[in-house]
């Protein structure tokens, strides 16, 4: 057998992956499996986005290799998207990079700034990619841990406290992914400070701003963020695109082009269709968000529902496209969603998979039908 790498010793096939084989087998064996794991929204993206797409697959060019750094268009209109909705302003020439998805973009910031040994601060709980990117790059994970208690926000002054010696990357995620905690301007403030004394990269992971919050934030609105931090971004979850892959980092001049020296040499630039139909979705008027949400609200009032009927807790303020419940005292999530999955063919997420301060929690999708989400609550009553 030939050997594999070293660095496949150092992560496990993600947990979803391996999980929806579960549930896959449960549902050809005839389980009337609901799946309230995933965050893949099941809604259409807008009409007029579709047909962007459709109509760029006519175009001569359409088949041909694209621009590594995308469609000057998509560039322009990305920036003009930040501008207006966070106030921040960046030249679509040099600060914006579109992505085929903003995964690949904690990849490519991972390998264009880590060398084996370096340190990386990762949120604890939080999305499991950066600590599995970061392993593969042969740096370190140390996870700052949050809680409840203080709203699930970096406690800086506890971290300055620690030795940050070879700490090279900070990962934040707000809006908070899984608890849905909101960033505060003094929070971006702080983080921006923190990472010009500590010479830290701080890299805002932010793809949830749109979903049932009224005030999205981008860390670069903060005067110096773009020195030191940079965002991704995401049409994803906004627009109902997730599976066109479609994101974007943006910040400094120097900071997207080493980003772009390692994406060059990963990819061949993103499908044109696809880029146009980003434009499009970018370019949505403020309906688009309300009748979004307003649809996310409803569904939001029936996971609660459901939480309740599971003798669960949960934060109303919290924002996203989940609902994170805090479980009976003394539960365990990963027991807690195996029982549900037999006895009542739910599919929930455990805390447990974004770090060990997500034991006792579980994780709600709002990406199912109303019905599909009374049949839940009917089946937990």
């Amino acid at each position: 057998m030939i050997e594999v790498a070293d660095r496949l010793h150092t992560v496990e096939e993600y947990y979803f992956s391996k999980k929806l084989r579960e549930v896959n087998l449960l549902i050809a064996s005839g389980k009337p499996i609901i799946n309230l794991g995933i965050g893949s929204p099941d809604l259409q993206p807008p009409q007029k986005v579709v047909e962007a797409l459709t109509k760029g697959l006519l175009n001569p060019g359409a088949h041909k290799y694209q621009s590594y750094q995308g469609l000057p268009e998509l560039r322009e209109a990305i920036a003009a998207f930040y501008r207006l909705h966070f106030t921040v302003n960046l030249s679509p020439n040099t600060e914006v990079l579109p992505l085929m998805g903003s995964k690949e973009g904690i990849m490519h910031i991972s390998m264009a700034y880590l060398n084996e040994g370096d340190e990386v601060l990762i949120p604890n709980p939080g999305y499991p990619t950066y600590q599995s990117v970061t392993k593969l790059v042969g740096a370190k994970p140390v996870f700052y841990e949050l809680d409840e208690v203080n709203n699930w926000l970096p406690n800086l002054k506890a971290l300055e406290n620690s030795d940050l010696s070879k700490v090279k990357l900070m990962w934040v995620n707000y809006p908070h992914m899984p608890t849905g905690a909101q960033p505060t301007e003094q929070l971006f403030e702080d983080l921006v400070a923190f990472a010009q004394r500590q010479n830290i990269l701080i890299i805002n992971d932010n793809p949830y701003s749109f979903i049932l919050n009224d005030s999205p934030k981008s860390i670069l609105s903060v005067d110096g963020a773009k020195e030191v931090c940079l965002e991704l971004n995401s049409l994803s979850k906004t627009f109902n695109m997730a599976g066109w892959r479609v994101g974007m980092v943006v910040g400094d001049n120097a900071h997207i082009n080493n980003v772009l020296k390692v994406k060059s040499n990963m990819d061949s630039g993103m499908f044109y269709g696809i880029q146009k139909g980003a434009i499009e979705a970018l370019r949505c008027s403020e309906m688009w968000y309300s009748t979004l949400n307003s649809v996310y609200q409803q569904r939001r009032h029936l996971v609660w529902q459901l939480a309740d009927a599971l003798n669960c807790t949960y934060d109303k303020n919290a924002t996203g496209l989940f609902v994170w419940a805090k479980l009976p005292a003394y539960v365990k999530s990963e027991e807690f969603i195996d029982l549900i999955l037999k006895e009542n063919h739910l599919f929930i997420t455990p805390g447990t998979i974004f770090g060990s301060q997500g034991e006792g929690y579980i994780r709600f999708s709002l990406c199912a039908s109303n019905d599909v989400l009374e049949e839940a609550i009917t089946r937990v009553n």
